[in-house]
């Protein structure tokens, strides 16, 4: 991280404790397209500020993220960092817009960060449309990468095992799976899914890992949770479109809240 990018952070996170009037923040949650409305499940809202009044936000530009950070106290008395909304790489912005958000919390003193996401799923024969899948681990195929220049990472265990066990024992049904991310903004080909099923991924979408990376980087527990919102292409017949994405985002919503707000208090 170049030392404009640390000193944004810092100013945003310090932007952010004087706008939410609170010093200091337990766990950081970042909503993925569709899970917008689960955040209503958390707690109670303190105060909600646009991303477009920190430094170095920019704002959202896809369907289904909201573009504000909300300030949530949580039932056990906890305060959350709820991004309602991400940056992407095929909107085009540099990495660095890509995982500001994840340097704010981190800035902001949180220990934890939950990151979730929309995504396709490889394995339709054991996953159903609307299920939740604790990510295990990664595959970064998006070229791109938020460390430079000689900062080696240990990335063997990106996705805490201690925050996974803690989700199974809320719900021992959830499965887990690897994510693979891809850059965007083109769904895969049904030949894309064949390799990636080959390679070993469970899960397929366009977020995630760089946020992952740089929360690993700061020294943050990471718990990542994918919605399968669709199968594969090519694994179902259809196409695929983002209002799919949406739509069952909105249908599991109060499924999605209720997990989020046990796993929140017990972080």
């Amino acid at each position: 991280m170049s030392n404009d990018a640390y000193t944004l952070a810092q100013d945003a996170a310090a932007a952010l404790k004087g706008a939410a009037g609170v010093d200091t923040f337990d766990v950081a949650l970042v909503m993925g397209s569709g899970w917008v409305p689960a955040a209503d499940a958390l707690g109670q809202t303190v105060t909600e500020v646009a991303f477009t009044d920190l430094p170095g936000f920019a704002p959202p530009a896809v369907a289904g993220h909201g573009g504000k950070i909300r300030v949530v106290r949580t039932d056990a008395g906890r305060h959350a960092l709820v991004l309602l909304g991400r940056t992407h790489l095929y909107e085009g912005r540099p990495v660095d817009k890509v995982v500001h958000g994840i340097r704010t919390v981190a800035a902001a003193g949180v220990r934890a960060v939950v990151l979730t996401n929309a995504a396709g799923g490889l394995r339709p024969e054991t996953q159903n449309v609307g299920d939740p899948v604790l990510i295990s681990d990664h595959i970064n195929m998006t070229g791109a990468n938020p460390l430079t220049g000689t900062t080696f990472l240990d990335l063997t265990e990106v996705y805490s095992k201690r925050l996974r066990a803690l989700v199974r024992e809320i719900d021992p049904a959830i499965a887990e799976g690897v994510y693979v991310a891809f850059r965007g903004p083109t769904y895969e080909t049904p030949a894309e899914i064949r390799m990636l099923r080959t390679l070993g991924g469970d899960l397929i979408g366009m977020s995630t890992v760089l946020e992952a990376i740089t929360a690993r980087e700061a020294g943050l527990e990471v718990l990542g949770v994918s919605l399968v919102t669709n199968p594969g292409a090519g694994l179902a017949g259809e196409p695929l479109n983002h209002e799919e994405v949406l739509q069952v985002g909105k249908a599991t919503a109060a499924r999605m809240g209720g997990l989020l707000a046990k796993v929140v208090d017990r972080v």
